[in-house]
C-alpha cells in the first residue's frame, strides 16, 4: 500500500520521467500539510546539485523562510550522500523513501550519512516504502533508455 504522501511523490519522479528526468521524486510535509514537491531537474537546469531532495528543501527553505525545515521527507529513491547531508542540515525530522540504490544512497549504503560521528542531526529514516513500485519507475526508465 503506498501512502498519500508517496503517491504525490511518485507522481513528481513520473512528471521528471517525462522531462527526460532520472524519475525521483520528493515530497516535504509539516503537521500534516504538504509544504514543497518536486522532481529531479538536473538535466533542465544543467544543475547535479537539482535533486529531487535539494529541490524541496529550497522550495521548503523558502515558503517556511528558514533553513531549518523539520517535518518528514518522502522520497521515491534513497537518498544520496549529498542530499543525505543536506537533509541532516536541514533538520528534517524523519525520512520515507522507496527504492533502496545500492550503488549511490547515502543513507543505508555507501557512506551512511547518519552513522557518521560528525552527523549532527539524525532523522529517523524508513526505507522500501512502496519500494516495489518506486523501483518500477526506475526499471521503466532506464529499460526504455537502453
Amino acid at each position: 500500500m503506498t501512502s498519500k504522501w508517496m503517491s504525490i511523490a511518485l507522481e513528481q519522479a513520473k512528471e521528471a520521467g517525462m522531462r527526460e528526468e532520472v524519475p525521483v521524486g520528493a515530497v516535504l510535509v509539516r503537521d500534516g500539510q504538504v509544504i514543497a514537491v518536486a522532481g529531479n531537474q538536473t538535466e533542465e537546469l544543467s544543475d547535479p546539485t537539482a535533486h529531487a531532495e535539494m529541490q524541496v528543501i529550497r522550495k521548503a527553505a523558502h515558503i517556511l523562510g528558514t533553513p531549518r525545515l523539520g517535518g518528514d521527507l518522502y522520497v521515491t529513491l534513497e537518498p544520496c550522500p549529498m542530499c543525505a547531508t543536506a537533509l541532516s542540515f536541514a533538520r528534517v525530522e524523519r525520512i520515507f523513501f522507496g527504492a533502496f540504490d545500492p550503488k549511490g544512497g547515502g543513507i543505508d549504503h555507501g557512506p551512511r550519512i547518519f552513522e557518521q560521528p560528525t552527523c549532527h542531526h539524525r532523522p529517523q529514516v524508513f526505507g522500501g516504502m512502496s519500494e516495489q513500485a518506486c523501483a518500477e519507475v526506475l526499471t521503466a526508465f532506464f529499460k526504455e533508455k537502453r
